[in-house]
């Protein structure tokens, strides 16, 4: 039986994403574009299912995470670094909302 905690994995800045470790999860530093895209392709060869890229980083593989949205293999999910939040993961998630319901449901309205 595969260990379960190996099947999720986080990718991204090494001072962002070491605390994963500690919960079990994979874990693999990114800083480049080649880097990232190896570390993809590492995990899921390795049956890693729900993989978490922080959000520089997944920005520089807009192929890569075309490439597997919508697969029911794996899932890439943008999460924000130490930098903190750009936005990047929460503009993948509105787009996915609007392509499933036909609109944006999750509009920031802040006029009350």
């Amino acid at each position: 039986m595969a260990d379960k905690r190996a099947l999720m994995g986080v990718i991204g800045e090494s001072d962002a994403i070491k605390a994963f470790r500690t919960v079990g999860m994979q874990v693999m530093s990114a800083a480049t574009q080649q880097e990232a895209e190896r570390a993809v392709h590492h995990m899921l060869t390795n049956g890693v299912t729900v993989i978490f890229i922080t959000e520089d980083v997944a920005r520089q593989i807009p192929d890569t995470l075309a490439r597997y949205n919508g697969s029911p293999e794996v899932t890439l999910i943008p999460i924000p670094g130490s930098r903190g939040s750009t936005g990047f993961g929460m503009q993948r998630v509105q787009a996915n909302v609007e392509k499933a319901v036909g609109a944006n449901i999750l509009l920031n309205n802040t006029e009350e």
